[in-house]
């Protein structure tokens, strides 16, 4: 089902989704319905058929990405591991990564060009992982300094070479994800010039106390946008000498962010609704544009249905059951938990996608929500 702006989809029967990633054009996608499961469904005109079930993990998974590259999917979880799914003849099949990690691992992504991928995890480290063709496996080097607590966000740079980690120490931090054994030496950026293996690059606080728990490169890699726990959104400009500027908002705390354009970035969380903001570079400006969930009027017949309501509960001290359910005036009816670009990379995205704690998968297109919002731009 789903309106002119966006198509909703409950795949998993209202059970929590904890992750999600779609294949590169669009026909399938992989959640985990809060399990040890990851779900592979696939589009059939306007249905969705379960596919596959991986089944190796013995533990929640926590997180799931796929390569538009090479067609593989990574999963991680709480078991402490994470697998690189490759699809064969008899099905998916699963190869173990070697992350030797003590901790959860509980956030995972590709690098944009498909050679390697980084693991965020409970035990203060950041593993990047990459094919060893000699010993046919798939291994990891870390980045230990100077991460604190949990890492809870990583996203790559165009570059395939520096990556953005957010923390629960609050800190957002970009380091250097070189791996010379299978990549060229990578030119310098405006992030720095020498970039050997885990150098940290960055690192930035928005002087509060929160979790940063989502993290986003721009388009071009020059701007990093990340979110708090502390119901705050940042961007630094590296272009401009690392100028940072932070919003504080007056809603729920987000959970996740898009850098869509480098003027536009997306964001969603407890609020159960997907905002706008807009970033003036020329300025280092960040302001709320504009909520995407366009909120559902009322009907004026609730005024005499909610004075029946209590007349039923004084003369008979009971109410219907229908009168007791408290529906959202928005999509989601719970936290929305993680985002996806969808239809292209950044810059050339045609929407997004959301997830939520009410097991809704829902697709947003960006020309349908400039129609339907007046004042909303995505490029």
């Amino acid at each position: 089902m789903g309106s002119r702006d966006k198509e909703v989809h409950n795949l998993v029967d209202s059970v929590p989704i904890t992750c999600h990633t779609w294949n590169a054009d669009m026909t399938q996608i992989a959640l985990c319905p809060n399990s040890t499961v990851v779900n592979v469904y696939r589009k059939a005109g306007s249905s969705w058929s379960l596919e596959a079930e991986l089944k190796q993990h013995g533990q929640r998974v926590l997180g799931v990405d796929w390569s538009a590259t090479s067609n593989q999917l990574v999963t991680c979880g709480a078991d402490r591991n994470a697998y690189v799914w490759s699809k064969g003849k008899s099905g998916w099949e699963p190869q173990l990564v070697l992350l030797r990690i003590n901790r959860a691992a509980t956030c995972i992504r590709w690098s944009p060009d498909g050679k390697k991928f980084a693991v965020g995890c409970g035990a203060r480290l950041i593993s990047v992982c990459y094919f060893e063709e000699e010993h046919d496996w798939w291994v990891s080097k870390h980045i230990k300094k100077p991460i604190r607590s949990t890492i809870l966000s990583v996203d790559w740079h165009p570059n395939s070479v520096l990556i953005a980690a957010g923390s629960s120490d609050f800190k957002a931090r970009v380091y250097s994800g070189y791996v010379k054994e299978i990549e060229e030496k990578p030119t310098a950026t405006v992030w720095g010039k020498k970039m050997p293996f885990g150098q940290l690059m960055a690192e930035f606080s928005n002087g509060g106390g929160g979790w940063v728990h989502s993290v986003s490169f721009s388009p071009s890699g020059n701007k990093l946008c990340w979110v708090g726990h502390d119901s705050s959104i940042s961007v630094v400009n590296a272009e401009h000498e690392n100028a940072m500027v932070t919003q504080k908002m007056n809603f729920l705390s987000l959970l996740t962010v898009n850098f869509v354009t480098e003027a536009s970035i997306i964001s969603a969380g407890h609020d159960c609704m997907p905002y706008l903001f807009g970033f003036d570079a020329a300025k280092d400006g960040l302001s709320l544009l504009h909520k995407l969930d366009v909120t559902k009027q009322k009907s004026s017949a609730g005024v005499s249905s909610a004075m029946d309501k209590f007349r039923s509960l004084d003369k008979k001290a009971t109410v219907e059951s229908s009168d007791l359910e408290c529906k959202l005036q928005s999509t989601h009816q719970n936290s929305i938990t993680e985002s996806r670009l969808v239809g292209g990379a950044r810059g050339s995205a045609t929407g997004f996608s959301t997830i939520g704690v009410d097991g809704l998968v829902v697709v947003w297109n960006f020309k349908a929500l400039e129609s339907s919002i007046s004042g909303a731009r995505f490029s």
